[in-house]
């Protein structure tokens, strides 16, 4: 069995994340969603797992963080193009996410676009080419 990632997230709005999460590229998966969570498969090993506030918290004797005041965590996908970085953050903003919390960072060889869910939890969309990086490298 390959190893797997599953992100747990708290969200306030479990339809508005749903549309979010499926406006960027995720797959509902039927079998591990209901009223309480909805499972948004992003890659065979990747997996969001969107929780309403109140179905998280018994996961957890500590309080929830509110994503939008403060950042735990940045969760880094990676992407195939700059172009599918691009179409992914516009219509994640058009689903009601954030885009560009930070200046866009392009190196040439690297490739980086930040965009916030409707709770506020930081993607980082990138996109790498190793080849030039390690071309840029030796130069």
């Amino acid at each position: 069995m390959p190893r797997m990632i599953f992100v747990n997230l708290p969200v306030a709005d479990l339809a508005a994340a749903s549309r979010f999460y499926t406006a960027i590229g995720c797959q509902k998966n039927d079998q591990f969603s209901d009223e309480n969570a909805a499972s948004m498969v992003w890659s065979d090993t990747i997996t969001f797992q969107l929780l309403t506030r109140a179905y998280f918290q018994t996961f957890t004797s500590m309080p929830l963080a509110d994503a939008s005041k403060a950042c735990a965590a940045m969760y880094a996908l990676s992407m195939d193009s700059r172009a599918d970085i691009d179409a992914t953050t516009e219509a994640g903003a058009a689903a009601g996410g954030t885009p560009d919390g930070r200046p866009v960072m392009d190196m040439g060889w690297m490739y980086n676009r930040q965009l916030q869910d409707p709770d506020g939890h930081v993607l980082e969309l990138v996109w790498m080419d190793m080849k030039a990086m390690e071309e840029q490298g030796a130069a």
